[in-house]
């Protein structure tokens, strides 16, 4: 049996974002330190895009929709 360590990506429109080792535990801080480099983050939808190349991945993806 062999245990590989997967590494966490963070992507936002297809861009690899920074994870600084502090922050990589909590997700609610990691989100606002990425909403800092782009705002439309606080609104984005976080999704699971799997396993990609060794990491983990989870993308923002932006929420879509009319303003009103």
């Amino acid at each position: 049996m062999q245990i590989d360590h997967l590494t966490r990506t963070y992507r936002y429109d297809g861009i690899d974002l920074p994870v600084p080792p502090h922050l990589a535990q909590d997700p609610a801080a990691l989100r606002a330190y990425h909403a800092t480099l782009y705002p439309a983050i606080l609104n984005a939808e976080t999704v699971d895009a799997g396993i990609m190349g060794g990491a983990h991945v989870t993308e923002y993806r932006r929420a879509v929709g009319t303003k009103g």
